[in-house]
């Protein structure tokens, strides 16, 4: 696929969830009601899931895929060192996928994803509520 997009490992998914960005963190956590140090090892290996590197060999970020086309990505601040490699990593990532539909929710606080979302093709839905704190998420997808 591509010499910055990898299979899944378990050290990528601990050391994802170790580092994430502050609001990705607040996302699992405070939307999801999941501690991201228990949560993101243990759901990264269903579905195809991937990990993004940098240029320097930093670990970027995961992906995933679910069998109903459920898209996720969370992501470290190793992303800001190589944004335009980063987001282009995304998009091929997107692209490659063969299902009609890519959709999920996203924390509204997210700015930094929604940008991403939007750059990659997704169109925002609508705006709900969701999670034990009943946050507002806005659902997005990609036909």
């Amino acid at each position: 696929m591509s010499k910055y997009i990898h299979p899944v490992t378990m050290e990528a998914a601990v050391e994802v969830a170790s580092n994430l960005l502050p609001a990705d963190y607040r996302e699992v956590y405070e939307g999801h009601g999941h501690f991201p140090l228990f949560y993101i090892p243990q759901c990264a290996f269903s579905g195809d899931t991937v990990y993004f590197e940098v240029p320097n060999g930093k670990t970027a970020g995961l992906a995933g895929v679910q069998d109903d086309g459920s898209i996720w990505m969370l992501c470290t601040p190793a992303i800001h060192e190589y944004p335009i490699t980063f987001a282009r990593e995304a998009k091929r990532f997107v692209e490659s996928r063969e299902e009609k539909l890519l959709w999920n929710i996203v924390d509204k606080r997210n700015t930094v994803h929604l940008k991403l979302l939007q750059f990659l093709g997704f169109k925002f839905l609508r705006e709900l509520k969701y999670g034990p704190n009943q946050l507002t998420f806005i659902e997005f997808c990609r036909v």
